[in-house]
């Protein structure tokens, strides 16, 4: 026997959840399926318990700082990390029950624990138990990679979803990794009094980041005593007694680096391998990520991929517009396409950075003159004001259509500024826009204005 659903939903991160209401209040019968916790990436290891632990972190690092803002702390600041562990379970659990709770209270929605395997193109086996809908949608995320590393079976190590359990203070966090997740977990500890080193295989840190932008974060880095291993080519890890020794290999400094604890922030991979999407006739790329077209539709009729899963995106936002797109062009009859939306994320070191459109390297092939123009965040008066000058805005146009290519903002507030930008790119409307508006004083917006007064031709 087997149970017909109009829609099946195979995994609850954010795209899943909203598409499950979607389908629910049209009165249509919808299973959402989920084998572990409710809320994906986002809410239980990515983007909610960690930027609760930045915000402890500055808050700590700010303490520290007290003299230079007229005030004193009464002996050392020292952290807590049982109750920082604490402060981010219950930021974390609040909205990991909170999905829960909504999808449990969707009146024609049926909720089912266990894990999701393909049968056919129509059909998934859950517990022992086939599901069956003309339309089925895989939102099942990604985890972090666990590279084939020299001696990665010897040593313990941690990943993003293993530090979340971690409820003491590291004496010296390796980090093998220096870009996104790495740069994040690495300041965080610093902030919390753990020696630090990032070692990193690439070059320069945040290798898809434009060179100036790699080289601020590494100098930011820096100046709070968090060491750099760059170029470190042949990675290996051994037990060295109670430590763990990562040789590195690198150009400049010893061969091996010896820390208490590894942290691996080498990448993420598709929770794809074991959904037998095989017999579903599923295609997918040769890194496991689900082959979608424009509209997020798999190769197999009646079946879409959202999410970390399909590799377009790898954040949340980009997996909570895929259900808008999904949503849009089902619900609506709309032609949304997962092409029109633009590239925007932000890194979450403080200062953290936004971006928005091109890098620089894309503007070199963009086959048209182009502006540019770069304004330190020493020279804006409410970081001044603050005490937060490190960093600057960097922002790119075409020469011709005046159109905004590309934003860097590097600098306090750059994660929220750069959408004064990515709003205007997306509109299509020139940069003057912005140039000619009058924004509030004192704050970081308000120097966009002035800054793109100042373009010059793209070097």
């Amino acid at each position: 026997m087997s149970r017909h659903f109009d829609a099946i939903i195979i995994g609850t991160g954010q795209a899943g959840p909203s598409l499950a209401a979607r389908f629910a209040a049209a009165g249509m019968q919808v299973a959402i399926i989920e084998r572990h916790k409710f809320g994906g990436t986002c809410v239980n290891t990515g983007c909610i318990p960690t930027k609760t632990m930045v915000a402890s972190a500055y808050a700590a690092h700010l303490a520290r700082r007290g003299g230079e803002y007229g005030f004193s702390v009464n002996g050392d600041v020292r952290v807590d990390m049982k109750r920082v562990k604490a402060r981010k379970d219950a930021v974390s659990g609040r909205s990991n029950k909170g999905v829960e709770e909504w999808l449990r209270g969707l009146k024609t929605c049926t909720v089912i624990q266990g894990h999701a395997r393909f049968q056919s193109s129509h059909a998934v086996v859950v517990n022992d138990e086939v599901l069956e809908a003309e339309k089925i949608f895989i939102n099942v995320g990604g985890r972090a990679s666990v590279p084939a590393m020299p001696g990665i079976h010897d040593v313990p190590f941690l990943t993003n979803s293993s530090m979340m359990d971690v409820d003491f203070l590291p004496e010296h966090l390796v980090i093998v990794g220096g870009s996104y997740v790495g740069l994040e977990f690495g300041q965080i500890y610093r902030r919390f009094g753990s020696e630090v080193t990032i070692v990193e295989m690439g070059p320069r840190l945040i290798g898809r980041e434009d060179e100036d932008v790699s080289q601020t974060v590494r100098e930011i880095m820096e100046a709070e005593g968090i060491r750099i291993r760059l170029n470190a080519k042949c990675i290996s890890l051994a037990k060295r007694g109670s430590h763990i020794a990562v040789s590195v290999d690198c150009v400049e400094g010893p061969p091996e680096v010896s820390g208490t604890h590894v942290l691996l922030a080498v990448g993420r991979v598709p929770n794809t391998g074991d959904m037998d999407l095989d017999k579903a006739g599923i295609a997918t790329d040769d890194r496991g990520y689900i082959v979608i077209d424009d509209q997020l539709q798999t190769n197999v009729r009646g079946i879409w991929a959202l999410g970390d899963c399909n590799g377009r995106g790898a954040f949340t936002h980009t997996s909570y517009n895929d259900y808008e797109i999904v949503a849009d062009n089902l619900f609506n009859a709309d032609h949304r396409r997962v092409s029109d939306r633009i590239q925007a994320y932000a890194l979450y070191i403080d200062p953290p950075l936004g971006r928005c459109g091109m890098t620089d390297a894309e503007v070199r092939k963009f086959g048209r003159r182009a502006l540019t123009t770069k304004y330190p965040m020493s020279r804006v008066s409410r970081a001044y004001e603050k005490g937060e000058t490190q960093g600057f805005m960097k922002i790119c146009v075409d020469g011709e259509t005046k159109q905004i290519l590309g934003a860097a903002i590097l600098g306090t507030g750059g994660d929220e500024v750069i959408h004064v930008l990515l709003d205007v790119m997306y509109t299509k409307a020139p940069y003057t826009v912005i140039q000619r508006a009058m924004h509030i004083h004192p704050t970081v917006a308000e120097y966009l204005p002035t800054i793109l007064s100042k373009l010059e031709p793209f070097a």
